[in-house]
């Protein structure tokens, strides 16, 4: 397994995570089954947002003398009153369901995430409504370890962002989403399909939130990776043939701040299926072939793809871009760590030679040469 940084929480994640989502309503021996597969392939965050009480002491008990192996990342304001999955913000209810979750997982959740922050609304019945204040308090008794929340809309999850709260973020993040301006809501697609008519290049406010966030160090955990499957079908896929598995998840972990893609497998065999990508070759990852049939709607905009590679000089030239877009959000106030980020590279932009190799190869035609240099002025 492959760790990584979980923002500034200080915790490690395993880049591959389970979404038990759709363990729900299923035998216990089949959510024994994913979830000791998972365990012992080294996985070691679960994501449990379903407020049913069968699954979640399913769950429970398969993890059993081994909970104490991974983070469970456990949402706040999920409710099934009345045996239907809904958003509450009404505190008592909201305090009963997550209580019982913390009864049930030994008393203490590593993530605890404010639930479905996807408009105003959600906003205010978050932060007008005591439920950010009972979250701090949860932290503050040693209930949770960090707080997080969950969206799907880049501009309500920004504005999250900006109240300084959240340690990390559980976003939906895939090539087709990232297409999408930021006022489609792409939860909507699940019953539309994903209309590529509506791709725009990469979507500025999405890609500005990904870079706040590796700014902020808020980590990201990734939901809807796979687009519930759409873009693994040959019906359903907006692209010119259908992506696999390894592009989506490579895709998710190479925007920045990602530690770990979240995928909702339901048997053993689909969870072995899915960590196929450990093993996978560059070229199975490759996601670029799927986006150079849109070429034109990002021309000039790195997406960390690193077909630009090899360099002579053995600069990683997508991680110096990736770090070049978080410096530019801010230039007068560059986050220390996106400095050590950058001077811990073994090659750095300074030692470009301009040869153009890395520019003949690029789907995309961005300015590398150019890029180098701006890096190294900005992050030396």
């Amino acid at each position: 397994m492959i760790y990584r940084q979980l923002g500034k929480t200080g915790k490690q994640a395993s880049v591959i995570g389970l979404g038990c989502e759709h363990l729900d309503r299923k035998p216990y021996e089949q959510a024994q089954e994913t979830i000791a597969e998972a365990l012992d392939h080294g996985i070691n965050i679960l994501d449990v947002f379903m407020p049913g009480r069968e699954v979640r002491e399913y769950i429970a008990k398969a993890l059993g003398n081994r909970r104490n192996q991974v983070m469970i990342q456990g949402h706040i304001g999920a409710t099934d009153v009345n045996q239907q999955y809904d958003i509450s913000r009404d505190m008592p209810t909201v305090q009963r369901y997550f209580e019982d979750m913390l009864r049930l997982f030994g008393g203490h959740i590593e993530l605890g995430m404010m639930f479905f922050i996807d408009s105003d609304k959600d906003y205010s019945g978050v932060f007008d409504c005591g439920i950010a204040d009972y979250v701090q308090k949860l932290k503050q008794q040693g209930d949770i370890g960090h707080i997080g929340f969950s969206s799907h809309n880049p501009a309500t999850a920004m504005r999250v962002l900006d109240t300084g709260l959240p340690e990390l973020v559980l976003f939906s993040i895939n090539p087709a989403f990232d297409l999408y301006p930021a006022e489609k809501y792409t939860l909507d697609t699940f019953d539309e399909g994903i209309d590529a008519s509506l791709f725009r290049g990469l979507d500025p406010q999405r890609a500005a939130l990904y870079t706040r966030c590796e700014q902020l160090g808020v980590g990201i955990t990734v939901m809807k990776a796979l687009g519930a499957g759409k873009l693994l079908s040959p019906e359903h896929t907006p692209f010119a043939k259908p992506l696999t598995a390894c592009q989506c998840i490579h895709y998710a972990l190479t925007r920045p701040a990602v530690s770990s893609v979240l995928l909702g497998c339901q048997t053993g065999a689909e969870m072995l299926d899915a960590l196929q990508y450990l093993k996978a070759s560059d070229a199975e990852r490759d996601y670029a072939p799927a986006l150079g049939a849109l070429r034109n709607d990002f021309r000039g905009h790195c997406v960390y793809c690193s077909h630009c590679q090899p360099c002579p000089v053995d600069i990683d030239i997508a991680a110096v871009n990736k770090y070049l877009d978080i410096a530019r959000l801010d230039t007068t106030n560059i986050p220390p760590s996106i400095r050590s980020h950058y001077a811990s590279l073994v090659g750095r932009s300074g030692g470009c030679i301009a040869c153009g190799h890395c520019e003949e190869r690029c789907p995309f035609g961005v300015p590398v040469i150019a890029n180098m240099a701006e890096a190294e002025g900005l992050l030396r």
